[in-house]
């Protein structure tokens, strides 16, 4: 569906009344509830992409592990930070 529609504002017609006359057309288009439903859309991802990314988390947890177990790392992260 295409959300872009193209109105153009008629002769001595003030901006108010454009705008009610667009938000209608747009309202019963369904265009409007259609820009809403695909606004936080996200695709599903690949099973290769998942599997990047669990890759990716599993390698920061053993990293931070490791950090803490030499001690390079402090245990708790929120005592790092001093107000």
């Amino acid at each position: 569906m295409n959300i872009v529609s193209e109105i153009k504002r008629k002769k001595g017609e003030s901006f108010d009344a454009f705008l009610r006359r667009v938000k209608r057309r747009w309202q019963q288009s369904g265009k409007l509830l259609q820009a809403r439903k695909i606004q936080f859309f996200e695709e599903k991802k690949s099973k290769n992409e998942q599997n990047k990314n669990r890759v990716k988390y599993i390698k920061k947890v053993a990293k931070t592990e490791y950090l803490r177990k030499t001690g390079r790392l402090r245990e708790d992260p929120l005592e790092q930070k001093k107000y």
